[in-house]
This record gives C-alpha cells, structure tokens and sequence, in this order.
C-alpha cells in the first residue's frame, strides 16, 4: 500500500488541463432555440427508436442529454410516446423482429412528422446489410428525412442532423 502511495507522489496527477469557455456556442445555443422556437413553436419533441442497433448511437444520443449539450435547453426534449413526437431517431439496422414495431411507431407518430437515420447502420445498414435477419437500412421500411452517418456519429453531428431536419420543414 504504501509503495502505491509513493509511486503516486512522485508521479502526481496526470491530466490534461480543463478545456476553456466557449462563449460561441452559448450564442449559437439561443440562436438555435430562437429557430426551433419560430420553425416550430414550442419545443420539438422527439421519440428514439432502436431498430436493431449495438447501443453505440444511442449513447451519443444520450450525451445530448448531458450538461454540456444540454439539449433540453434548445428546447428539444426526448418523449415515451410516438403519438407526442414531432420526430422519430432510429438507430441500427431494422431487423426482422423490429419491422412491424417501427411501422407502428412510424403511424402513431402524427403529421407532419420527420425521421432522421443515425448511424451507419441506420443510413446503409452498415455491416449487416440485407439478410435473413434484417431488412437493411430504416429507408427500406420507413420514409427517411435525414442521415446522419458514422459509427457512431459524434453529438454534434447527431444535433446538426436535427436541426436539419428542423430547417427542411420550414
């Protein structure tokens, strides 16, 4: 124990330094929630759907959440149900066993509504493709509005494809 300690001494904490403030993104912060606000308003509210996928999109997806992205302070807000939401996220490749539920979402959902694809399975059907047990990427299922490729894609593009999907509605 105490060579563990002394070995922690000597080394000291190594870590990098604290990022600094960008006060270029809390403008665009209020810029965007301005734009959501008259596109829409009132905030948009949306119902993640996993397709089939590995959980990597859906933990980018839920970084939105966290304080530095803060989505909710956009005026973007994440629902239960497809019949409160403006906008289906789906993610991975639709299997067989998700077909039938993701058409069911995609009906509740009420007009006008907007689907964006994340993630390279979601957009092309990554490395699944079409097989036995999927029916490849959510544009073979539902109608697709937005794409947003990676894997997985980072936050920022994940909140760039909502906002683009915002914008084409107006």
């Amino acid at each position: 124990m105490w060579l563990l300690l002394k070995q922690i001494a000597r080394a000291g904490i190594p870590a990098e330094a604290a990022p600094g403030a960008n006060d270029a993104w809390r403008t665009q912060r209020e810029q965007l929630h301005t734009d959501i606000l008259r596109t829409l308003g009132r905030a948009l509210c949306i119902r993640a759907v996993d397709a089939g996928s590995c959980n990597g999109c859906e933990l980018e997806i839920h970084a939105l959440s966290n304080p530095y992205y803060n989505i909710e302070g956009l005026g973007i807000k994440f629902v239960a149900s497809p019949r409160h939401a403006d906008m289906l996220l789906v993610t991975g490749p639709v299997t067989k066993n998700m077909e039938a539920a993701l058409l069911q979402t995609y009906d509740a959902t009420p007009h006008p509504k907007l689907v964006v694809a994340i993630g390279e399975c979601a957009c092309s059907g990554g490395i699944f493709g079409e097989n036995y047990a999927t029916c490849g990427r959510v544009a073979n299922v539902i109608p697709v509005d937005v794409t947003v490729a990676g894997c997985p894609p980072a936050p920022v593009d994940i909140l760039r494809g909502i906002l683009t999907a915002v914008s084409t509605r107006a």
